[in-house]
């Protein structure tokens, strides 16, 4: 009688155990929280990666605007140009970012070959002189004109979501914009010591 009696109290506590309902709204929680977190880390990765997206497409554009604006133009005066970009990127971290501007000049037979170039991080031209530029948009491909190309390239590194979760590889991405203007007073834009 006693092993049926503890087998009886057994049941009638596994059947109030299986009815009992308190502590679900915790453990729903406790299933959900990691998710939840995840999508908000996610969100907030994704309005950062596209305000510095943001901020390379107008650090590129307005370093093309202002060397436009110009009849001539010297290393200095690019580096003075240049560092609009750091204004633009604040607060964020300019570490790594490379800015190249190249003058385009494009003959009477619509071939486009490099005036001029300069880059920020190096003390020589990155494209030679006279060299053909093939990537000029067709609808910017103007016999006898000339342009300014800025290409913009900064290193963003996932900071909140990716550390764990993704390869070593796909931890930091490269935003790049590249911006065509044409100049705005002569015939070109020249650069003496480039």
């Amino acid at each position: 009688m006693t092993a049926n009696g503890t087998l009886m109290r057994l049941k009638d506590k596994l059947v109030r155990f299986g009815r009992d309902r308190s502590g679900v709204g915790a453990i729903e929680f406790a299933i959900l929280f990691p998710v939840l977190v995840m999508l908000y880390i996610g969100a907030f990765e994704i309005t950062i990666g596209l305000s510095v997206s943001k901020r390379t497409s107008r650090a590129a554009g307005s370093i093309a605007d202002l060397i436009t604006q110009q009849k001539d133009v010297t290393k200095s005066s690019l580096t003075e140009i240049s560092s609009v970009a750091g204004a633009i990127f604040t607060p964020f971290d300019t570490t790594g970012m490379q800015i190249k501007v190249t003058g385009i000049n494009i003959d009477a037979a619509a071939n486009a070959k490099v005036f001029w170039s300069w880059a920020s991080n190096t003390t020589t031209a990155p494209y030679a002189a006279n060299t053909a530029v093939t990537d000029v948009p067709a609808d910017m491909k103007k016999a006898d004109s000339f342009l300014v190309r800025a290409d913009l390239s900064i290193p963003y590194k996932l900071f909140a979501f990716g550390p764990d979760f993704l390869p070593g590889d796909m931890q930091e991405l490269t935003i790049r914009r590249t911006y065509y203007y044409r100049q705005r007073q002569g015939d070109n834009v020249a650069c003496g010591d480039c």
